[in-house]
């Protein structure tokens, strides 16, 4: 708590004070009787002695406000007090309809708008704005006739030197009750204030992202110490300065909109002495008024290469098979019916079918089926034959150094086995039925320990009936398969991973973003034909392009659209209802138009529309046409 002081002119407010005092232990430092050609020096005194606040009355209270920056709570007169003032007025004067004189500053009193019909009386008031102005309004009374005045020594002296009645502005201790407590509030107040300002403080001082204030108008007016780092320079040098003379980047339409129109937030990347920075601007809005920003710049985090975990794990796992059955996506059922199967055969050495959509997790699965098998003290090698001829598919799989040599006392996962040509189709048979690996010319080479597995988004069985694949070999690898269902059907995985995903690339980014219950439901009835590949890219791009912290459907359908054109969200009603199309509003239409019209210049479409840019900018939000 910070210390009161109260400063009054008469000795009688001391007697008061302490009285109250006995009710309640208000935490008060000091109390004095002042002169009023002494106020300013005198709180000056209080002041150094520590106080914090200061309670006074009338001019004492003015000066004090005028001549030094403390915060000053007035001793206000209240409507009980005032109708004690007016009774006894009456008394003195014993006539109907009296008129009095109120002199003094207007924050000292109560309302008073009806005393007059309630008293009986004419009530005329004569506030100063200054201190050397109240003798002015006290001799104005005097000229004005009135019956009596009431107010402090200065109006008192007036009216005794013109022989007009007069009564003291004395309070009861219920105005300095008010008075105490009020100060207390404000005490309390301050002290919110300064814990807060130190948290604050604290927080900027040791966050590692570098934070910048800035002012209505864009100003820098603080910065942390990590900002200084960043720039490579000391904050004295940065303060007062433009916050585009400083960051060059910000200039532009965006920035302005945070300033100007409270935009919600801005982000965009920056190159700040050879390091690449990633920047949010957001407004400091009060009672919807854009009272400053703030400015956040965060270093881009190197990517961090698992070499060396990678190699620590090749020799006892297998190279490269790091996957575990409990790193798979398996909050659905029908995943979990999958994974289940898999465990399964990971307890056989018998060949594995792996089907599924692009972009799931066919090669994953493959790796947990080897971790989790016999073979798993072996090495695990992937390859894929598409695309490739013949004899580049005998060399990469069957020659001296091809995989089945590489992979021997471990696993060998083929990517898009229906790829491999008839000759090659019947070496991997003879190299999974009788563990013989083929040379060109027919020479077998015995020995080959291998566990196979293979991947395909292609029908074996359909290739069969074409011809396209020999009917041994789809014989073999049909029996242990496994088919991972697409993510689209998979709604409890979907909606983990694009959660999961939105978190990873806000806390990689250093950002903060959330979908609105719309916006996730588009995300849930879209195909994703690409599963978690598509899903996974789709929300970097949401996230590094986002301009406001809350993404609602409109952005998410945007953003589907212009990437993915040809795909559309699942609709809800049977198929042979059409969804109804909901037309684009003719204002909206009318505001592209004329945006386009104007090469984009919102000043220019405004002053078109005959609206202002304020109200053009909230049309724009309203229909997604930023």
């Amino acid at each position: 708590m910070g210390k009161i002081a109260l400063l009054v002119s008469r000795e009688e407010m001391i007697y008061q004070a302490h009285n109250i005092l006995q009710e309640k232990k208000h935490e008060i430092g000091e109390m004095r009787v002042i002169k009023t050609e002494d106020t300013v020096s005198e709180a000056r005194q209080s002041i150094a002695n520590g106080a914090s606040i200061i309670i006074a009355r009338g001019l004492q209270a003015s000066l004090i406000k005028q001549y030094t920056d403390i915060p000053v709570v007035e001793i206000v007169i209240t409507a009980q007090e005032m109708a004690l003032l007016v009774s006894k007025a009456k008394q003195i004067l014993k006539k109907e309809n009296p008129v009095l004189g109120v002199v003094g500053f207007k924050n000292m009193f109560c309302d008073m708008s009806y005393f007059d019909l309630i008293y009986g009386i004419e009530m005329r008031t004569y506030f100063a704005e200054k201190g050397d102005l109240l003798e002015d309004m006290a001799r104005q009374a005097v000229r004005d006739g009135v019956d009596l005045i009431i107010g402090g020594d200065t109006a008192v002296g007036i009216a005794g030197e013109a022989g007009i009645p007069s009564l003291f502005l004395s309070n009861t201790e219920d105005s300095m009750r008010n008075a105490l407590s009020m100060a207390e509030s404000v005490d309390y107040a301050m002290s919110v204030e300064k814990r807060g300002a130190a948290q604050i403080e604290t927080l900027l001082d040791y966050s590692f992202n570098g934070v910048a204030r800035l002012d209505a108008c864009g100003i820098i007016v603080d910065i942390n110490a990590t900002m200084e780092d960043i720039l490579e320079k000391k904050k004295e040098e940065i303060l007062l300065k433009a916050a585009g003379e400083v960051f060059p980047e910000l200039l532009g339409e965006s920035f302005n909109q945070v300033l100007e129109y409270g935009k919600e937030s801005y982000s965009l990347f920056m190159e700040i002495n050879r390091t690449s920075v990633f920047a949010i601007v957001a407004p400091v809005v009060i009672e919807k008024k854009v009272e400053g920003a703030i400015l956040t710049c965060h270093r881009m985090k190197r990517k961090q290469h698992k070499g060396q975990e990678l190699k620590g794990k090749s020799s006892l796992r297998g190279a490269g098979a790091l996957g575990e059955f409990g790193d798979l996506l398996q909050e659905s059922k029908s995943m979990q019916d999958c994974v289940r199967l898999a465990k399964l055969y990971a307890l056989s050495e018998k060949a594995v079918f792996i089907t599924g959509e692009p972009g799931t997790e066919k090669q994953l699965l493959a790796q947990c089926i080897h971790n989790a098998g016999l073979h798993k003290d072996g090495p695990f090698v992937n390859i894929s034959c598409d695309g490739l001829e013949e004899e580049a598919q005998y060399d990469l799989l069957f020659g001296d150094k091809g995989a089945a040599a590489q992979a021997k006392g471990g696993s060998l996962l083929i990517e898009d086995v229906h790829a491999l040509t008839k000759a090659n189709q019947y070496r991997l048979y003879q190299l999974i039925r009788h563990k013989h690996r083929m040379g060109r010319e027919g020479q077998r080479y015995p020995g080959t320990e291998v566990r196979v597995m293979v991947t395909s988004m292609v029908s074996l069985s359909g290739l069969l009936k074409e011809g396209g694949f020999r009917k041994e070999l789809c014989y073999l690898l049909e029996g242990l398969s496994v088919t991972i269902p697409p993510l689209k059907d998979r709604k409890e995985d979907l909606e983990f991973k694009i959660r999961e995903t939105i978190r990873d690339c806000c806390e990689h980014y250093s950002r903060f973003h959330v979908l609105t219950n719309g916006a996730y439901q588009v995300l849930l009835h879209f195909p994703w034909k690409g599963n978690l590949i598509q899903v996974e890219n789709f929300i970097e791009r949401l996230i590094l392009t986002a301009e406001k912290r809350s993404l609602d459907e409109a952005a998410v359908e945007n953003l589907l659209a212009r990437l993915y054109p040809g795909e559309k969200e699942e609709e809800s009603q049977p198929a042979s209802t059409e969804k109804e199309e909901i037309p684009f509003p003719m204002e909206a239409v009318k505001i592209k138009d004329t945006l386009f019209m104007q090469g984009g210049n919102r000043e220019k479409t405004a002053k078109e529309l005959g609206i202002s840019k304020a109200t053009l900018w909230r049309k724009m939000k309203k229909y997604h046409l930023e």
